[in-house]
């Protein structure tokens, strides 16, 4: 069984909705990323990358990183070299455009594609396994470390549950076969603003 913890959503079952499908099509330049580097308005990129390296990075003129040690959950693998890694939206924009935020407002993609306030929205893993998932979903792509699915599982569905995103049959289906082998697996999130 699979709990769950909603800050700010009342007593209410807490269930994922249908996809409601999109008029518009998805652009990335539709979601606004920030691209400073280390201030008030960092680029999250080197942000998610400082907070979850096990040595921390230097930091260069242009925002360049260096001497980093750091951890790719979704294919087990250490990485020592910043160009190595991407930091991934774990419900990538496309998913999340075609999930609801098709009907968001261009500030309220901006909070999503720069949300720092979870460690489940910005991960950063190898290059080389946020290529191979791109903008699909659990019902297509599955982290190739067996070990970390359930971390992802529960990830995936905290982010759509902090966002009020939608699930399409297909994807709620897998979630739901995932979960049985997710026992004791605790979903808590916290409505975004």
């Amino acid at each position: 069984m699979v709990e769950v913890e909603a800050a700010g959503a009342g007593d209410d079952e807490v269930v994922l909705g249908a996809a409601p499908g999109s008029a518009c099509q998805f652009a990335p330049s539709r979601y606004l990323r920030r691209r400073h580097c280390l201030g008030e308005d960092d680029f999250p990129r080197a942000e998610v990358i400082l907070e979850e390296a096990v040595e921390r990075p230097e930091v260069a003129p242009g925002c360049k990183l260096a001497g980093e040690k750091r951890f790719s959950p979704y294919d087990n693998t250490w990485v020592t070299a910043a160009s190595g890694l991407d930091v991934d939206h774990l419900v990538p924009l496309a998913e999340s455009w075609d999930s609801g935020a098709s009907a968001w407002t261009a500030k309220r993609r901006e909070a999503y594609a720069n949300d720092l306030a979870t460690p489940t929205s910005l991960i950063t893993v190898t290059a080389k396994s946020n290529r191979a998932k791109a903008d699909k979903g659990p019902a297509d792509w599955m982290p190739p470390a067996a070990e970390y699915a359930c971390t992802y599982v529960t990830g995936w569905v905290e982010t759509k549950l902090r966002w009020g995103l939608a699930a399409d049959d297909r994807e709620r289906e897998a979630l739901l076969g995932l979960a049985e082998d997710c026992p004791g697996a605790n979903i808590s999130y916290e409505i975004a603003p």
